[in-house]
């Protein structure tokens, strides 16, 4: 039974092809609190504490009301999607190993019953570019792959600095939202390069053009 009464049924009647992770900034009470609070009218399918506690707040097959405003792979209705996870962390703290490790054991279990590839596991931070930040430079992407979930740039050679370029694999891969190219070269380095700053570097090219070259998506029209 769900305990948060904030969701729906999924437009369309589609199942769930993607997985959004969140950041909350409230601790594990504020948390549950305001995810199960009509009053809001927010909400997610799991929160997951820093000691690895998981809370599930609503059925995996409805529609939680987690994404907002976004846009993945041409697809407006991020919500009708996705399963979103709640991760309790201030934002500007590490993510704690049991906490990862509950992570990566909910992500298999959920995979277990959804089609859901490594490309379509995103960030709140992907899918609404400039609006939200979540989960933030500090959540380790990287780690998470290597646990099976997710995916990350291979090594490559330098690209051109080239702003066309970049925004074509961007897009190819599945940044979609409208945003400023600024704007989506933040969004993408919190993802994949958290490291990186300055003007658009060939590293960043690189990354992207290593990422659309082997999971370009299919999109349907852009609808936003």
């Amino acid at each position: 039974m769900s305990r948060s009464p904030n969701h729906g049924p999924r437009k369309g009647d589609v199942q769930p092809d993607m997985i959004v992770l969140h950041y909350t900034v409230l601790d594990l009470d504020g948390t549950l609190d305001r995810l199960c609070d009509p009053e809001y009218e927010v909400s997610a399918h799991y929160a997951l504490c820093p000691t690895g506690g998981v809370f599930p707040l609503v059925d995996e097959g409805r529609r939680a009301w987690h994404a907002g405003l976004s846009n993945w792979g041409g697809e407006a209705d991020v919500n009708s999607r996705s399963i979103g996870i709640e991760i309790v962390n201030d934002g500007a703290s590490p993510f704690p190993v049991p906490q990862m490790d509950a992570l990566a054991a909910l992500l298999t279990q959920i995979r277990s019953r959804w089609d859901i590839p490594d490309h379509r596991i995103v960030g709140h931070s992907d899918v609404a570019p400039g609006r939200k930040v979540d989960p933030g430079r500090r959540f380790d992407w990287q780690g998470l792959s290597l646990r099976g979930h997710g995916v990350w740039p291979r090594p490559t050679g330098q690209e051109d600095a080239c702003w066309h370029t970049f925004a074509t694999a961007l897009r190819d891969y599945g940044y979609t939202a409208q945003a400023e190219p600024e704007v989506l070269l933040d969004a993408f380095r919190m993802h994949f390069r958290p490291w990186g700053r300055g003007g658009l570097s060939g590293a960043d090219v690189a990354a992207a053009v290593d990422l659309a070259d082997r999971f370009a998506v299919d999109r349907t029209p852009d609808t936003q």
